[in-house]
């Protein structure tokens, strides 16, 4: 393929990591309290989705309960 006529000095690899750009990126910028507010109620609504979804749910995952008395046909009973 293509080939450099002039050698790259091994120093100059190894020493590649001290060339970086100087320059830092600009400061990110501070929430606003109502931007605040709003992930806090986004994040209360969530988990209060969660829980609620958990209270209701539970009485359906619980293992039925058989009653004493059970029915029986005329069938079993001969």
């Amino acid at each position: 393929m293509f080939r450099r006529r002039e050698a790259v000095p091994f120093a100059f690899v190894a020493e590649a990591d001290r060339f970086r750009s100087n320059v830092a990126p600009p400061p990110r910028e501070r929430a606003t309290v109502s931007q605040l507010a709003a992930r806090s109620l986004v994040g209360l609504t969530v988990i209060a989705g969660l829980v609620g979804s958990l209270l209701l749910g539970l009485p359906a995952l619980a293992p039925e309960q058989t009653p004493s008395h059970s029915q029986q046909t005329e069938a079993a009973h001969r």
